[in-house]
């Protein structure tokens, strides 16, 4: 009977899982619980634990530390982590750590509990008895020249593979890390492997295929962290969907990742803003490659682009454009890359059915940048037309007609929305903040303000700073 310790600071999710799953199923018995990693140190002191399933986050001491230091003291016990699907970050360092699984607890559901105890156990097992060709973690490759990996950039898909391939091959396989497993063979033998495993990752969502060469001479310990830091670093940006084989060296150098400066993400975002991508192809396509030489990683990425759809939807939320909606989640730059050109392609539609002259629909793009752009100066439309060589009618005919609201009304949305972003994220003054969205006057900004939200700018900070 496999004894199972279960940790975790919140007490409803422990007696839930405890009750929930079908332990004894897959021979299992539960036969303690903790609240965090200190209190679970002290019971597996004095029991005997065969299993250790415990959260990340937790006070005292959290689920890595735990990990760490029950590592030194039990470095053969099983551990799985429990955790929420976005702790990305956690979730590496507990497979670095030597996690055999972890459950993520979106994905606790009924029909998943014997799926995820199921795999559990299998792995127990081949940790307690292993194969013997398995490699042992310090074990140097000598036999081995090539590794096929095969992998899902996709966290939340939860595949069985390779088991239910049931592949007639004599290569040994290894698990490198989650969704990730390598086939190693010397160069004269499986001449059909390549174009069987070739087969099976293009039926697989968001997968590649990496032939990995230059094995020998490495630990199996060192080939994993290779793999992993290529994944994390690499293949994210190398990844394309048409791209189903990548040939690496475990002799190629991994550029060390530099994360850009603040100065850098701030140039970057206003490119982004204040630019004319949406309309000229060179512009875009020059915007695409110099976000791409950022390489930002994958959690990067993500809040660069949710800062950019406030400032676009700032920009379009109000006019026939619409809301830009957040990507819920990008495993590639690929992915990152469609969908940014998916919303160029929506705001280029929306702009063409006005049925304007592309000299025009520039002219009403540039309008929309220099309102953004000059926020501070009260720019009128006969300002804007005469920039623009249009007469201030014409100007204002097509304006209303592009963007879906008066010059004038776009103007000052713009604006307020602006003020609202200082009071909510600044402590500068109401007159500070009236000068730089283009009002001299504290008091007709703060009555423009009211007209518009249906209270003061003061009343305004207040009530959206405490939650009230």
């Amino acid at each position: 009977m496999i004894k199972v310790l279960v940790v975790d600071d919140d007490k409803l999710v422990r007696k839930g899982l405890i009750s929930a799953m079908p332990w004894q199923e897959f021979g299992m018995q539960v036969v303690g619980e903790a609240s965090n990693g200190a209190k679970a140190l002290e019971f597996l002191a004095g029991n005997p634990v065969d299993l250790l399933l415990t959260d990340l986050a937790m006070p005292v001491m959290s689920g890595i530390e735990l990990m760490r230091e029950a590592r030194k003291r039990y470095p053969r016990l099983p551990i799985v982590v429990l955790t929420l699907h976005q702790d990305f970050e956690y979730i590496q360092e507990a497979l670095r750590l030597g996690a055999i699984d972890y459950i993520a607890k979106v994905q606790l559901e009924k029909e998943q509990f014997e799926v995820i105890l199921g795999r559990i156990a299998s792995r127990i097992q081949d940790q307690q008895s292993p194969h013997p060709h398995t490699l042992m973690p310090d074990q140097l490759i000598q036999e081995y020249d090539l590794g096929y990996v095969v992998l899902s950039l996709d966290s939340e898909f939860d595949p069985n593979w390779p088991s239910e391939w049931k592949l007639s091959t004599d290569a040994l396989v290894m698990e490198v890390d989650r969704n990730c497993w390598m086939w190693l063979i010397t160069n004269t033998d499986e001449s059909k492997l390549l174009n069987i495993l070739s087969e099976k990752v293009s039926a697989l969502p968001e997968s590649t295929l990496l032939m990995v060469s230059d094995l020998r001479g490495f630990t199996w310990k060192e080939i994993q962290r290779w793999v992993r830091e290529y994944t994390e670093r690499a293949l994210f940006y190398e990844y394309h969907p048409d791209r189903k084989l990548i040939e690496v060296s475990m002799r190629d150098d991994q550029a060390p990742y530099t994360e850009p400066n603040q100065l850098q993400l701030e140039m970057v975002k206003e490119k982004w803003v204040l630019s004319a991508w949406f309309y000229d192809d060179e512009v875009f396509e020059q915007r695409v490659q110099d976000l791409k030489a950022l390489r930002l990683q994958g959690g990067q990425l993500m809040g660069l682009l949710y800062s950019l759809v406030i400032e676009w939807n700032r920009l379009f939320a109000q006019t026939l454009i619409g809301k830009i909606h957040m990507i819920k989640g990008v495993h590639s730059w690929y992915q990152a890359e469609q969908w940014i050109r998916g919303i160029r392609q929506v705001i280029q539609e929306s702009a063409h059915h006005a049925s304007y002259s592309e000299e025009i629909m520039a002219c009403m793009t540039k309008a929309v940048l220099l309102i953004q752009a000059e926020m501070s100066s009260q720019i009128t439309a006969a300002d804007m037309a005469q920039r623009l060589n249009l007469s201030r009618s014409y100007f204002s005919q097509c304006f209303k007609e592009i963007i879906g609201k008066p010059f004038n009304e776009y103007s000052r949305f713009v604006r307020i929305e602006k003020a609202k972003e200082y009071l909510l994220n600044t402590n500068k003054t109401i007159l500070w903040i009236a000068e730089q969205t283009g009002y001299t006057d504290e008091k007709y900004f703060s009555r423009v303000f009211r007209e518009i939200t249906g209270m003061l700018p003061s009343e305004y900070r207040l009530t959206h700073r405490t939650g009230k």
